[in-house]
């Protein structure tokens, strides 16, 4: 079973996870060897890059906010 699954390319939501993992900085060693072993660089890096796009738009969107009900912005 171990061998079937070391040839199939990992799935979205193993990617996701993977990109979550690491940018709470909670990656296990297993995940990490199998994302090495299977996954794309280039996969990773263009979800890394939404990501961090995501996030620092709700980090944006959270301050405008708090600023707006502050009576500030």
């Amino acid at each position: 079973m171990d061998e079937e699954q070391n040839d199939k390319p990992l799935t979205l939501k193993e990617m996701l996870q993977s990109v979550l993992a690491a940018a709470l900085g909670v990656q296990s060693g297993k995940n990490r060897s199998r994302d090495f072993s299977r996954g794309k660089p280039s996969h990773f890096i263009i979800l890394g890059v939404l990501f961090t796009g995501v996030f620092v738009l709700t980090i944006y969107g959270v301050v405008r906010l708090v600023l707006h009900v502050a009576g500030i912005g």
